[in-house]
């Protein structure tokens, strides 16, 4: 005879071990056993996951479940700090918190990610604002100072890359080769492609003047084309931001090399943009010449004599300014913003000369006359005559 099955076994669960099996009333009256608290954290976090906050959930429980569901505690999920021995980390541009949890990790400067995750789940405005670059920070670092390290943009080490104003074009490339490691060669081959390195039609494939004068931060894999580029977009912003018209920049950023040749002091230069522009007129006393030493400089590419020599100024070369009338062909350097807003905006006046008299202090003297100026040139040969090394 077939027995018969009591489902309420299934259901309720069997009879006692050695003992009769419960009726359905006495069932219900028990107690059902109380729940652990792994098993409510675990209920819980599921919910929350399913609910769509599933990645602040994990971020902020992850220390917690580890450590009931391990048998330990939230502490020995992060070192204690506050940690030794310098270590670089790298933040790279498009990293998750995940991604950076995991550098740290690897790195050794945090103990576990979800330490470092819990931490930055505190204050989701400080994790979305972390910064490409650098940082120096320590091994063994609680997870919330090595947050509180990379969630500060001050704590970045970065390589910065400065181009003085005035240099010419070999002087910027060894300056961008000396901050970045890439070689001078590399510069001077993507120099041979002026539509890659951005540089405009205006510029009549010429690049001096072209590579503005900043300091600079560069990506540590940045080309020697891609740093170019960057350089001479900041030049096109320099000559839109003094609303200088498409069509006057080449002429205007001539005009900015030459100041920024000439002098150092920013209340000079608008009236040596004037000085230019008085002399370019053509008539008496200097019927176009500018005869500007800045451009015979140029011509020698030679640095550190206030002057020049006859030899020098004798030069057949069209931007020996003491022999041809006007400009010269395009820039003699790399202007900053102050000599282009300058020729932008020259100052009024009746200026038609102008001379350093003292070059160790940059003190310039302006003048109408020739009989002026001669008097203030022989003020500068006086400062020559004492200083016979730097003339």
């Amino acid at each position: 005879m077939t027995q018969q099955h009591d489902f309420t076994d299934t259901i309720f669960g069997g009879p006692e071990p050695g003992g009769r099996a419960h009726t359905r009333s006495e069932r219900h009256r028990r107690k059902p056993p109380r729940r652990g608290p792994r098993r409510w954290l675990i209920l819980l976090l599921a919910l929350v996951i399913v609910g769509g906050g599933g990645y602040l959930a994990v971020t902020a429980l992850a220390p917690l479940v580890s450590g009931v569901i391990g048998g330990g505690s939230a502490e020995a999920e992060d070192f204690p700090g506050p940690g030794e021995g310098d270590v670089t980390i790298t933040i790279k541009a498009g990293q998750t918190g995940e991604d950076i949890a995991t550098t740290l990790r690897d790195a050794g400067v945090v103990k576990t990610r979800s330490a470092y995750l819990a931490a930055a789940a505190g204050d989701p405005q400080a994790a979305a604002g972390i910064q490409p670059g650098n940082y120096v920070l320590l091994k063994g670092m609680r997870a919330a100072d090595a947050f509180e390290t990379l969630s500060d943009p001050g704590n970045r080490a970065v390589a910065r890359t400065t181009i003085r104003e005035g240099l010419w074009v070999k002087e910027v490339f060894a300056a961008l080769s000396k901050g970045t490691g890439v070689p001078v060669k590399d510069y001077e081959a993507a120099a041979k492609d002026p539509e890659a390195i951005g540089l405009p039609p205006e510029a009549e494939g010429r690049l001096e003047g072209w590579l503005h004068p900043l300091t600079y931060e560069f990506p540590d894999d940045a080309t020697a084309e891609q740093q170019l580029k960057t350089l001479v977009g900041e030049t096109v912003k320099a000559l839109e931001k003094a609303n200088v018209p498409r069509d006057e920049w080449l002429r205007t950023l001539t005009i900015a090399s030459i100041i920024e040749g000439e002098v150092n002091g920013d209340a000079d230069r608008p009236k040596v943009a004037r000085v230019i522009l008085n002399r370019l007129e053509g008539g008496p006393p200097s019927y176009g010449l500018l005869q500007m030493d800045s451009t015979v400089h140029f011509i020698a590419q030679e640095r550190g004599k206030a002057g020049t020599t006859n030899e020098q100024r004798a030069s057949d070369s069209p931007y020996n300014t003491y022999k041809v009338q006007g400009l010269p062909p395009g820039p003699i350097d790399s202007p900053g913003t102050k000599s282009i807003e300058a020729a932008a905006n020259p100052a009024e006046g009746d200026w038609f000369f102008f001379v350093t008299v003292d070059p160790s202090t940059g003190e310039t003297k302006f003048a109408v006359t020739q009989a002026e100026h001669d008097r203030n040139v022989r003020e500068f040969q006086a400062w020559c005559r004492a200083n016979a090394d730097k003339c």
